[in-house]
């Protein structure tokens, strides 16, 4: 097992009897290494263990904003854990295996619930003004627009890779789709450390690659 892995297998165990409450439950660990497995398959390039990696440091920063960070920290494991990308039910079949995996883990049912909650809210990724919890997972999965340039290339190279069966000009057409409707919303992050520190940056990158989409 690699350090990445133990890492997050510890993560995993943490968070997981911190969301039981004291509740009795089953040895953390193979629901870690079940998870750990669907985040490694060999259809992904951006949606890997990686991204799980990113999005957990994310909401570990945002964590003070969040009502319930550790049920946040549980939708951010399942946010991504079906995922096939030529399917458009990835959020809801992930939705789906949190709902069935958690009560057998040991969580309650009103967790259990706000995990999947938030796990569906990743289809629009526009939580409500009064849902913190949901700003902070929407915030953390989308923090890699922010990142600097050449990471932010990396990311966009890794999408396309992921679509790879997609022919070139429909690629192009729909990535630039995507980028505009996220550039017309009113803002991108919604907790104040998303606002301040990477609203602008996101917004800059977008525009670049959507510039250099239209340019190719």
């Amino acid at each position: 097992m690699t350090d990445a892995a133990a890492d997050l297998r510890t993560r995993w165990t943490r968070t997981l009897v911190a969301a039981r409450q004291g509740a009795d439950g089953p040895d953390p660990v193979p629901y870690a290494d079940n998870l750990l497995a669907r985040w490694a398959e060999p259809q992904r390039r951006y949606h890997t263990t990686e991204h799980l990696i990113a999005v957990l440091g994310h909401v570990d920063t945002l964590a003070a904003h969040a009502a319930d960070p550790e049920l946040v920290r549980l939708a951010a494991w399942f946010h991504d854990a079906v995922y096939l990308p030529d399917r458009s039910e990835n959020e809801e079949r992930s939705a789906g295996l949190a709902e069935r995996a958690l009560p057998e883990a040991g969580l309650s049912a009103e967790a259990t619930a706000e995990v999947a909650r938030l796990v569906r809210l990743t289809v629009t990724h526009d939580p409500a003004a009064d849902d913190s919890n949901g700003q902070v997972l929407c915030d953390a999965d989308l923090a890699i627009l922010a990142a600097p340039p050449k990471a932010y290339a990396a990311y966009a190279a890794a999408v396309r890779e992921e679509y790879g069966f997609v022919p070139e000009e429909a690629f192009r057409d729909g990535r630039a789709a995507v980028l505009r409707q996220l550039l017309r919303l009113p803002r991108l992050f919604h907790t104040p450390y998303g606002v301040h520190e990477w609203e602008e940056p996101a917004r800059h990158n977008l525009t670049v690659e959507l510039e250099l989409l239209a340019a190719s």
